[in-house]
Formats: C-alpha cells, sequence, structure tokens
C-alpha cells in the first residue's frame, strides 16, 4: 500500500552499476568451465602450448637468427601475449549476450552491462595468465628482463582495448548477418598468425613486403611492445598512435551500431536458429 521513494545520488547509481558488471564478469568467467580457476588454468595451458609450440617450431627450422638479439623466448612471448589478448578481446566482445538475449529480461541488466563483463574478463584471465607464465619462466627456468616494463604493459592494454573496439564493430553486425560475423571473426584471427608480427620484427622486413603488414594495428603494438622490452632494438616503422586511433575509430562505429541494433533487435530474429 505503501512504498518508500529512495532517491538514488549519481554516486549510489555508479555503485550499483559497478556492483552489477562486477557479478556479470565473475559469471563471464565462470560460464564457459563453472569454475574461476579452471578457467585461468586453461587459458595459462593454451598460452604455454602457444610458446612452447613456436620456440620448437623456430628451433627446428632455424629461424633463432632472425629474432632479437636477446632473450629468445621473452622475444616468443612478447608476440604471442599481445596475439592472444587481441584475439580473445575481440572474441569476448564477438560473443557478449546482445539486446535479444534472454539475460537483457532482468532489469537492470543491459548491453552495456553485458559488453563491459565480456571486456574485463577477458582481461581478468589474460593479465593473470600473463603474470604467472612470466613469473613461472623466470623462476623455473631463466630470469626475465623487460627495458620498460611499463611501456610493454600499455601496449598489453592497448592490444585488449583494439580487441575490444573490433569486436564492437562485429557485435554491432551480429543480429543482422550471424553468419558473416562468425567468418569475419575466423579470418581475422587467422590472418593475424602472420599479419600480427609475432614471428618477425619491422626493422627487418624490406619496404616492399612491410607494405603488407603495416595496415595491422596489432602488427604495430607488437612491434612496439618489442622496443619496450628489449633494450637493443628501436622501432623505426610502427607506432602506438595508429592503433590507439584505429580502436577509438573503431569502438565509435561500434558504439553507434550497438545503440541502432538495440533498438530495432527482435527476439524472432533467432527463432529458426
Amino acid at each position: 500500500m505503501f512504498k518508500i521513494q529512495r532517491r538514488d545520488t549519481a554516486a549510489t547509481r555508479a555503485f550499483t552499476l559497478a556492483e552489477l558488471i562486477f557479478h556479470a564478469t565473475v559469471r563471464h568467467i565462470r560460464k564457459g568451465h563453472g569454475n574461476g580457476v579452471t578457467a585461468l588454468l586453461m587459458n595459462i595451458l593454451q598460452t604455454v602450448i602457444f610458446v612452447g609450440a613456436f620456440v620448437f617450431m623456430f628451433s627446428v627450422l632455424g629461424l633463432r637468427g632472425s629474432a632479437i638479439r636477446g632473450d629468445f623466448v621473452l622475444y616468443i612471448m612478447t608476440g604471442i601475449f599481445l596475439f592472444m589478448t587481441n584475439i580473445k578481446a575481440m572474441g569476448a566482445i564477438v560473443g557478449a549476450e546482445g539486446p535479444a538475449s534472454p539475460m537483457m529480461k532482468h532489469a537492470p541488466m543491459n548491453t552495456a552491462i553485458s559488453i563491459s563483463a565480456a571486456a574485463l574478463s577477458c582481461l581478468y584471465l589474460q593479465t593473470l595468465s600473463v603474470s604467472i607464465v612470466l613469473f613461472g619462466v623466470h623462476v623455473a627456468w631463466h630470469p626475465i628482463v623487460v627495458e620498460d616494463w611499463s611501456g610493454a604493459a600499455m601496449m598489453f592494454l592497448l592490444a585488449w582495448f583494439v580487441g575490444v573496439a573490433m569486436g564492437m564493430v562485429l557485435l554491432a553486425i551480429k543480429p543482422w548477418a550471424p553468419n558473416f560475423v562468425q567468418i569475419a571473426h575466423m579470418m581475422y584471427s587467422r590472418v593475424n598468425m602472420i599479419a600480427s608480427g609475432k614471428m618477425f620484427v619491422a626493422n627487418a622486413l624490406p619496404a616492399k613486403v612491410l607494405a603488407f603488414f603495416d595496415w595491422n594495428p596489432l602488427f604495430h603494438i607488437i612491434d612496439q611492445a618489442r622496443g619496450y622490452t628489449f633494450i637493443n632494438y628501436n622501432p623505426h616503422y610502427t607506432n602506438w598512435e595508429y592503433p590507439l586511433t584505429v580502436a577509438m575509430i573503431f569502438l565509435v562505429i561500434g558504439m553507434m551500431g550497438e545503440f541502432y541494433t538495440r533498438r530495432h533487435a527482435s527476439v524472432s530474429w533467432f527463432a529458426g536458429r
């Protein structure tokens, strides 16, 4: 009969939103495995297998001479870490729950919370995985020496941010063309196995070959990260401003597209799928 009116302040709404994002992030981490520790262990195992496979391949094919003079394992890890972070961030956003998801029927859940949770869960898992792998190599194998930790960490965050921005564009397109989005995501992941530059450095490429790679923001990020990691490598053909600019443009386009899609979304789109 009687209802107490509660006046929410801006601070109260901010704390409520942060709490919702936190719980949605935890749910997203546990969604695939039912346990956060299992999800982390699987992510670490995948990273270790990737690094081990590339170290073995470089050793067998005799390509170690093409790497930067210094810690060869660290050279491989800088490429693998950023590549996986970028691809997984993009995949997490593409797989986030859209406006037609049943979860959107539970107020105050919305797509902004879903997207934020997907992005933060990926960043959380990747950050922990990278930290644990680096610590394990440092303790069990040989000391890890990074020339500029802050610069390398910024490139790690930039790789994640570029993946989130590109994922936003695909997420906006997904309700309209789900098959196209799936193919585009798969092609981006496959192309970046080579085009990301994790197996070589920009300074060692001829100008005519460099033109095939410098369009890729991840190529710039990985090359810049190696410049911050190794004292004897100074990138001449890449910069971090280009991927940041591309990410901002893609993020704005993706947010505009997601807003339009959310206004026109219909549950019946997914009735036959």
